[in-house]
Order: structure tokens, then sequence, then C-alpha cells
């Protein structure tokens, strides 16, 4: 059977991170946890050491902010099992069912990745447009290993990157609803200016993966990459 190895990423997320690493290391279904900590300048690396404790689980600490995109390729790179799920650490109500429902279809080879869509947002899943950009995935890792340098580079684009790369390979990507889970805007983290700041780099880097990944389109185009929603 395959084993799965939890990755999460977290920068600057104090208020949340022990939660999300307790709820991910109460989930039988997970072999391995891997935290970065990427460049944090708040009280997570404290966190993270303090958990060390009494949870195993590989640390990974950037003196400086790296970017998600590189967070995530290096998790998935000290990575030991075949499924890798990626949990955002700034998540509330987090459970083990949520990791389940990640991770059973790929156990099934139901499809190639999961999308996990928090139902306690801002916008409604059925009319989202960001819905693709969900930061709760799972995979398997010799799927994502190709483009792991890629990801370095894409910082905010990361998920942008993996899902036209899926696309492009032809790959069975499902949606599932996590209920009740939890994930905050920006607006809900900081004041409405520097929402909307963060919110036109983001874009910047996402345009900029795009453009540098356009074949990837092109190749999806060809294939007709299949979307199973759920």
């Amino acid at each position: 059977m395959k084993k799965v190895s939890a990755i999460i990423c977290a920068y600057n997320e104090e208020s949340t991170l022990k939660d999300v690493i307790l709820s991910v290391s109460e989930a039988i279904i997970v072999n391995e946890i891997i935290v970065v900590n990427d460049g944090s300048s708040d009280n997570t690396e404290n966190i993270i050491n303090e958990l060390k404790k009494e949870i195993d689980l590989t640390d990974i600490h950037f003196k400086e902010n790296k970017g998600k995109g590189y967070a995530m390729a290096v998790g998935a790179e000290y990575a030991t099992f075949d499924i890798l799920v990626f949990v955002d650490a700034d998540l509330s109500n987090i459970t083990t069912k949520h990791i389940t429902q990640l991770i059973n279809p790929l156990l099934s080879e139901d499809a190639d990745m999961l999308l996990g869509q928090a139902t306690e947002t801002l916008i409604n899943y059925n009319i989202n447009p960001f819905k693709s950009f969900t930061g709760q995935r799972a995979l398997y890792k010799n799927d994502l290993m190709p483009i792991i340098d890629k990801m370095k580079n894409s910082r905010f684009g990361v998920e942008t990157l993996i899902n036209l790369y899926y696309q492009s390979q032809g790959k069975t990507v499902k949606y599932v609803m996590l209920e009740n889970l939890k994930h905050p805007t920006k607006f809900d983290k900081t004041n409405t200016k520097q929402a909307m700041k963060e919110f036109a780099k983001e874009g910047q880097q996402i345009a900029l993966t795009v453009f540098k990944n356009f074949d990837l389109i092109t190749s999806s185009i060809k294939n007709g990459a299949r979307n199973i929603i759920k």
C-alpha cells in the first residue's frame, strides 16, 4: 500500500500553525510530516521546535523568505513516500477527515490529483474563479518531480504551474469539498490596503508563470485534460 507524506509550508502563521500540525499528526493515513518554515519572522520556529518534542516531524527552516513554490518544492524533495498531501498553515477547523478525503481517491487510483475546497470561504465554491489555486491538494510524488525545479522559481504561481502541467499531461483532477474547513482571505489577515498590494503581487507572479509556461497551455489543448468535479 502506498504511503503518505504531508507537507505544511508556513510563513508567519503563528496563530494557526500549531492546530494544523496537530490535526495532520492525528491522521492515521499520514506516515510522515514535513514542515517548511519559509523565513518566518514571528513565533513559527519556536512553535515547530516545541511540537517536535511530542510529534515525529521533519522541519526545514529558511533564513529568508523563498516563496511558496520554493517551500513546496523543497518539502516534496524531502518527502520519503509515494503520495504528497499539501496543507496550508493558515487553516481553521481542519480535521483528519479532510486529510482522508484528499488522499483516499489516490489510494484507490480514482484520480491523479485532488484539489480540496474549503466550504467556509468568502466566495461560494460554485462561482469561485480561484478554486483551482487551492493549497489543499494531494498527488503522486513521481508525477510532480519533472517540474520541481520550475516550482522553485514560481513563488505564488506554483498552483498555476502544477495545474497547467497536469492538464498538459492529460491527468485526471478531482475536486473534493472539505466541509467546515475555513481558509481566511487576505482581508481577514491584514488591512485592505495591504491585502490589495498582496493580491497585485500574487497576480503578477501567476501571470509570469503562465507566460513562462505557455507551452503547457498548448499541450493542454492538444491532450484535452479531464476534470472530475465532485
